[in-house]
């Protein structure tokens, strides 16, 4: 017989339900919950190995799919003071996007954790100690470390999130200024390839010195830290009606700054649709 106690029925009645998706039908009918005093109750064969791993299995998931968002919320609230449950979505989202690889760049905050790895340790000293144990003294000392790393995945999400909104602020205080902006052209063509290259209507090139004269000097004093002098601060000045913008690489930073900026605007196209308006050769070795 194994024994889980719990201080509340909500948690007893969650892991009884993800314990019915992973016994066997002769297994379930030997579950007993008492929801009066919050204990769930299921006897096991001694030798019946599949049992006990399916026991595993449903405690794994009802920590890892219920518990665990659960205790994130409390540490946004509680901790940090977001709470608004918005917010704390937003928050959890980034978190989760993180769990699921998807946040490359903060993946060095975390390059020697692994959470799955830390609750499967901790569940298997439990249930190899002990057959009546209280969930909740198992939360508090053998998941301090699990928790603890938690916690820093709130702390780095947070962060990433006051950057993301800093920098939507960003992009609809320069829509707004866009929008008092009158065209100096009307097409503008603009290569990012090695460089950085504007053309005008007539695909003759921009030089820098005639770019600089052409920027708002409002618009690097205003903004010093995020408008690129380079890119972002000649386009917002010229403000064309058209940008017609080749690359190779339209996922990298810069260029999603441009799109969301001048949203419909721009016109990405392949570097080659260049190549037959103006005067540049790809570079190949030559021949020997």
């Amino acid at each position: 017989m194994i024994e889980i106690i719990f201080q509340n029925n909500e948690d007893a009645s969650n892991l009884h339900k993800a314990l019915q998706l992973h016994l066997s039908s002769e297994a379930k009918k030997k579950i007993l919950l008492f929801e009066d005093r919050h204990i769930v109750k299921v006897s096991i064969n001694s030798h019946s190995n599949d049992t006990l791993r399916a026991i595993k299995t449903a405690f794994y998931e009802f920590i890892t799919y219920t518990k665990r968002d659960e205790w994130l919320r409390t540490i946004i609230a509680e901790h940090y003071y977001f709470e608004d449950p918005e917010e704390q979505q937003q928050i959890l989202d980034i978190i989760h996007s993180i769990f699921e690889g998807k946040r490359e760049e903060l993946d060095f905050f975390f390059k020697d954790t692994d959470l799955d790895t830390m609750l499967i340790h901790a569940m298997d000293q439990v249930f190899r100690e002990n057959l009546s144990f209280s969930f909740d003294s198992f939360v508090k000392f053998r998941l301090r470390p699990f928790l603890e790393i938690l916690e820093k995945y709130v702390q780095v999400s947070i962060d990433e999130y006051k950057m993301e909104q800093e920098y939507q602020i960003f992009i609809h205080t320069l829509r707004e200024y866009l929008e008092m902006k009158r065209s100096k052209i009307s097409h503008l063509h603009l290569l990012i390839d090695d460089g950085i290259t504007f053309f005008d209507e007539k695909y003759d090139e921009i030089k820098r010195g005639d770019l600089a004269r052409m920027i708002d000097r409002k618009l690097l004093f205003n903004h010093p830290v995020y408008v690129d002098s380079a890119t972002i601060a000649p386009l917002l000045s010229i403000a064309p009606a058209t940008i017609f913008l080749y690359t190779e690489e339209p996922d990298q930073p810069l260029i999603r700054t441009i799109v969301n900026i001048f949203e419909e605007r721009v016109s990405i196209k392949p570097v080659s649709a260049l190549y037959g308006q103006i005067s540049i050769i790809p570079y190949t070795a030559e021949e020997n």
